[in-house]
């Protein structure tokens, strides 16, 4: 009898703690725990919270969830160069021995003796010179393999691992986060499309068809029987600046409601998705962290924050402060 009484408080024990446990497990774990707690993660909670709750005055229903992100510097490391001009480099002294006539030429002469204050001189116009020299001339497929190849041995010089370990963990757990909401998430990138497109999946979950990005000419062949697509040394489209809204709407078809940065670059992006009407979200990574990353806004020869820093005060956008938003900087090895 005593036996029987004891069996029936631990079993009604256990009905009434069984629930509790249920829900214990039901709540969610911090969406992102590579943030420290602060008004730049709240703001990003916040946010979700209020388009994604039917019933919400800002409620937005999942085809326009749209969110764009640019790469350099957002996603990913673009310090002392961005990456793809790194890959060029090493590219044009890879060809420079067909070439001697580049040993007496800019930009040439300064990637093959790596003088990147001659670079930085050559502007614009003379980064593209290289990008067209390295770039063209090939096959997609062929492209597609010569990336693939680069960055399975380039190795960054102050962190000496490869690139695509050098990306920013507390924006993988962003995008991430978005997509569990349903967010779909797009790479609106400076660089090269078919650059980015070939590791965006793999390192960022973001597949080819959500990239856009800068584009050089490309002409259909038939080479015997096989069709192929040859890329030539002209551009067709940059993506950058007052481009990126340009490109948004050629190739998403719908405004974003959030929109990520971090330079001047993405200012026209930031003023796009949220200087219209409805709840709206922006946001700008500041690189603040000398010691982990790099420290660097308004002089920067690479991703110059500026204007885009003056703005988001007036427009209200979030800045992230890096050192002191970020626990940590990179994701694991």
């Amino acid at each position: 009898m005593i036996v029987t009484s004891w069996v029936r408080r631990v079993v009604l024990l256990c009905l009434f703690l069984l629930p509790l446990a249920g829900n214990a497990v039901a709540q969610p774990a911090d969406p992102l725990p590579s943030w420290n707690e602060g008004a730049a993660k709240q703001a990003i909670l916040t946010f979700v919270a209020s388009v994604t709750r039917e019933g919400s005055a800002d409620f937005v229903p999942l085809p326009q969830r749209i969110a764009t992100f640019d790469n350099d510097g957002t996603l990913w490391v673009e310090q002392p160069m961005y990456v793809q001009l790194a890959f060029a480099i090493d590219r044009v002294k890879t060809l420079a021995p067909m070439h001697p006539e580049w040993t007496g030429k800019q930009p040439f002469k300064a990637a093959i003796d790596g003088d990147m204050k001659a670079l930085a001189e050559a502007g614009e116009h003379g980064l593209l010179e290289l990008v067209m020299a390295s770039h063209a001339g090939m096959t997609t497929a062929q492209f597609e393999q010569i990336v693939k190849d680069w960055l399975a041995t380039a190795r960054h010089p102050k962190f000496n691992r490869p690139y695509t370990e050098l990306v920013y963990q507390p924006m993988l757990e962003l995008l991430a986060y978005l997509r569990a909401n349903g967010f779909k998430t797009f790479i609106v990138s400076g660089g090269g499309v078919e650059f980015v497109r070939v590791w965006s999946e793999q390192v960022y979950g973001v597949p080819p068809e959500q990239v856009v990005g800068s584009t050089i000419k490309t002409r259909f062949q038939m080479r015997g029987d096989i069709p192929v697509l040859f890329r030539l040394p002209e551009i067709t489209f940059i993506d950058d600046k007052g481009g990126k809204p340009v490109g948004i709407n050629a190739f998403i078809g719908r405004r974003p409601i959030a929109a990520f940065g971090n330079s001047d670059g993405d200012l026209e992006m930031l003023q796009w998705t949220t200087k219209t009407a409805g709840r709206r979200f922006g946001l700008i990574v500041h690189h603040t962290d000398a010691e982990r990353e790099f420290a660097y806004d308004r002089h920067a020869a690479f991703g110059r924050l500026d204007m885009a820093l003056e703005a988001a005060a007036i427009d209200g956008w979030t800045v992230v402060d890096m050192k002191r938003d970020w626990k940590r900087i990179f994701k694991a090895p």
